[in-house]
């Protein structure tokens, strides 16, 4: 660790409290002239461990919410007057959202459906019209007419996240899950990760909502991926596009992700030269880029991480506990990546599920970075983070006591204060493994492969293709110390076909290589 004098700001939170404001979690959040459309999530906390008690029906909110946060007022209404195919999903939790101008686009999401008489993803893609609501559901009006809806089964995600670049939308990651959650795995549900990029095109100026240009991008283990953060970036060479933040749970274990993934209009790149360690759960996040240095800055509020500093040391606490960080990631103008521990911590263990509410009275690209250069105040408010999860306890599901969470009605104003003696403390995140292998391209099913272990540790491998299908899994077993060579023996792969290896060091550090069968 280090103190570095990257980012010359401290980051402030003061409390707003809005009388009768209710808590939410994992919701949708729109906005429009500083006022705030809120629409699904849940009004709970954690999810229980019974699969009778998880995420009930009780607990979906039903209303729309407007808050006003300079006036310290909200206005609701209900979604029961909707017809069923919309009302059924704007109650439900973890929807992808994304705003594109008036237009809050809204897709997938999960909660208990009437029709199906079961849990259910919505296969839904919903268009809404925010000022319009905003205004109708601050003057008690009719809100039937301000939205549009679509049924396909592309949409089908929960825990995914939607992004855009150009006219292109991107929804990442995330899954489809039918039925009741059960932490045991017994049959009560349906799961299957999307481990893809689709993307497409919408066309909402008509009466009826539509799709094309439908495409997907397959990776069954960098996009093995489901409430993370899709946090919007300027590259260094100027590109926007979006970095997809740790998330959960890798193939063969039930622990996050530490890598980043680069999201560009050109493809996607694993960044695997660099673990990220303090913020691994969706939680408040956003985006600030400093063009005079060519530096992006992603700042992460709370949630859960499977690592975080207590009086100073860094613990490893595999059950990803609930955690008080806030942390930086910088990205330099060389496209290297540093993590920062910032020195200000949430009020509790908070940020999970919540939403970062960006000021849009500042300057800001069209994906919602924040241009610091363009601010010469020296302190302002970049945003608002609204509700998430609270918790009393560090580990309450490991405990069976998600009783002791609640979904919060906390508002916290963000304000960035110029201060050029400000320092962090940076955490190395680079990866110490690496590994070759010969002859590449090779005539057979076999290749050799040497790597040097700087420590004795845990070896998975996974072989896919490279349209991302997963051919083959396992383990690595008996390797040492320093100097390793194996023989390896790819399975299921035709000849003439370029295939990817991956080997994870230590269940957390992944290094992919390329070969060609020929």
């Amino acid at each position: 660790m280090a103190a570095q004098s990257t980012f010359e700001y401290d980051v402030q939170l003061t409390p707003i409290t809005i009388p009768n404001l209710p808590g939410l979690q994992s919701y949708v959040v729109g906005q429009h002239n500083g006022k705030w459309l809120v629409l699904g999530g849940r009004k709970d906390g954690l999810h229980a461990r019974q699969p009778f008690n998880a995420f009930p029906n009780a607990n979906n909110n039903t209303s729309i919410y407007v808050i006003d946060v300079a006036t310290q007022q909200f206005w609701s209404t209900s979604i029961a007057v909707l017809d069923t195919g919309l009302r059924e999903q704007l109650q439900s939790t973890n929807m992808s959202f994304y705003q594109d101008n008036d237009t809050l686009y809204i897709v997938g999401g999960y909660a208990f459906s009437v029709t199906a008489n079961d849990h259910v993803t919505f296969n839904k893609l919903t268009s809404v019209n925010v000022p319009n609501l905003i205004n109708a559901v601050m003057s008690g009006t009719t809100i039937v007419p301000y939205f549009k809806q679509i049924t396909n089964d592309v949409f089908a995600l929960t825990g995914a996240q939607l992004g855009k670049i150009g006219n292109t939308f991107y929804l990442v990651g995330g899954h489809r899950f039918d039925g009741r959650y059960n932490p045991m795995n017994n049959p009560t549900f349906t799961q299957t990760y999307s481990n893809q990029i689709r993307s497409f095109t919408i066309d909402n100026t008509g009466s009826q909502l539509s799709f094309s240009n439908y495409q997907e991008v397959t990776d069954a283990v960098h996009l093995h991926r489901r409430d993370y953060n899709l946090v919007p970036q300027v590259f260094p060479d100027g590109q926007l596009g979006y970095t997809v933040s740790s998330g959960v749970f890798q193939i063969n274990q039930d622990l996050p992700f530490l890598y980043p993934v680069d999201i560009k209009n050109s493809g996607y790149i694993p960044q695997t030269q660099f673990n990220q360690y303090l913020s691994n759960y969706h939680s408040a996040k956003v985006g600030l880029y400093d063009a005079a240095s060519n530096r992006m800055h992603s700042l992460f509020f709370g949630g859960m991480s499977q690592y975080y500093y207590n009086s100073g040391v860094l613990v490893q606490d595999n059950l990803v506990p609930f955690v008080k960080t806030i942390s930086r990631v910088t990205r330099f103008s060389d496209g290297s990546l540093l993590e920062y521990n910032l020195p200000v911590e949430m009020p509790d263990y908070k940020g999970a599920g919540a939403e970062f509410i960006p000021n849009h009275l500042l300057p800001h690209y069209e994906n919602e970075v924040l241009k610091l250069n363009n601010i010469s105040d020296n302190e302002f408010v970049i945003g608002h983070i609204y509700g998430g999860i609270q918790s009393s306890s560090i580990n309450p599901f490991s405990a069976n006591q998600t009783n002791l969470t609640n979904s919060d009605a906390s508002i916290y104003e963000v304000k960035l204060v110029k201060n050029s003696l400000s320092s962090a403390s940076a955490l190395a995140g680079n990866n110490p493994f690496d590994f070759q292998l010969f002859p590449n391209p090779t005539k057979s099913n076999q290749v050799q492969l040497t790597y040097n272990l700087p420590y004795a540790t845990s070896i998975d491998y996974y072989v896919t293709s490279l349209e991302g299908k997963l051919l083959d899994d396992g383990e690595i077993v008996d390797s040492k110390q320093g100097a390793n060579t194996l023989n390896f023996t790819i399975e299921n792969a035709t000849e003439s076909q370029t295939i990817i290896i991956t080997f994870v060091f230590d269940k957390k550090y992944y290094v992919s290589k390329k070969i060609l069968r020929n």
